[in-house]
């Protein structure tokens, strides 16, 4: 579709089925409404819209504006796009509850194969667990992950300053499974929160339409610092993701994949596989080739 230049910029912070609220450059928040049967708009698209009737509180998207980048989430039956332009993947771990190393390993396919910086966070470091948990993690340190260890149930300590710096000037995707502290981090980062998701709801009517659980807020509009909270830990769609092009995303096992005997080769038996090697000598870690193989069988098992 050809955009017309009088068309508005907007942003997409928030939305329910067809209805969606977009924020103008202004700051300005209005419902809009797709044109067509279908949507496949984000959270963190940029758009172009109309105004309905001369309302500018109320209108109509016209055109979307090309992607940087997209995430995807899945569940039992489908495969679905969530949040759209982002440049950091913050993971919100905890000490306790213990994270899934599994559902780790997708968050970081994910952003690896979409072009997205991750930063890994470990909370409630003072918990006795600590060392246990910062173990696990010591591979993924090995990779080149920034891992940022902090306890936010007592304050924001210099860890917590490395945090702000990682976050400043970027909009920055938040996830993690119940119980981590993620409120915390959203109450303390963000004082006017509340306000921010009472506005989303006003506009929404909170009556007729629930918003999305993905949100957009601001941390500082001056600077573009961003940050968008999909609670609970999402399962990442990986279908888009092709199941020889694993290895590629996956920098462990990416350092060794190029001296395998086969060009091929799966890294699940073959002979002369480097991975395997690496395996065992300890280079790449047992539980991240396990979970590799775990995901090329899901592939299979999903293949059309």
């Amino acid at each position: 579709m050809t955009r017309p230049v009088e068309l508005d910029l907007g942003l997409v912070v928030a939305g329910h089925g067809r209805h969606y609220i977009v924020e103008t450059p202004e700051g300005h928040r209005l419902i809009c409404h797709p044109r067509g049967k279908k949507s496949a708009l984000v959270v963190g698209d940029r758009v172009r819209w109309l105004p309905v009737g001369g309302d500018q509180d109320e209108g109509v998207i016209e055109h979307l504006e090309p992607r940087r980048n997209l995430l995807f989430r899945q569940d039992e039956w489908k495969t679905k796009s969530f949040a759209a332009n982002l440049d950091q993947l913050l993971i919100w771990l905890a000490v306790d509850p213990q994270f899934s190393e599994s559902q780790l390993t997708r968050a970081l396919i994910a952003a690896e194969s979409a072009g997205i910086d991750a930063t890994i966070v470990l909370n409630k470091t003072d918990l006795p667990d600590a060392a246990a948990q910062r173990a696990r993690l010591a591979p993924y340190r090995a990779m080149g992950y920034a891992v940022i260890e902090l306890s936010l149930k007592h304050a924001f300590d210099a860890a917590s300053g490395t945090l702000n710096e990682r976050l400043a000037g970027r909009t920055t995707l938040v996830l993690g499974p119940s119980g981590t502290g993620k409120s915390t981090l959203i109450n303390a980062l963000l004082p006017g929160a509340r306000a921010q998701v009472g506005e989303i709801s006003q506009a929404l009517n909170s009556g007729r339409h629930t918003t999305t659980t993905t949100q957009w807020y601001w941390l500082d509009r001056a600077t573009n610092s961003a940050l968008i909270d999909s609670p609970g830990f999402q399962e990442f769609g990986l279908q888009q993701i092709e199941a020889q092009q694993l290895p590629a995303y996956m920098p462990d096992l990416r350092a060794h994949a190029g001296g395998c005997k086969f060009y091929n080769c799966t890294h699940r038996h073959e002979p002369g596989c480097a991975v395997i090697a690496a395996v065992e000598r300890g280079d790449v870690s047992a539980s991240r080739w396990r979970i590799y193989g775990d995901l090329l069988d899901e592939r299979a098992r999903t293949r059309w």
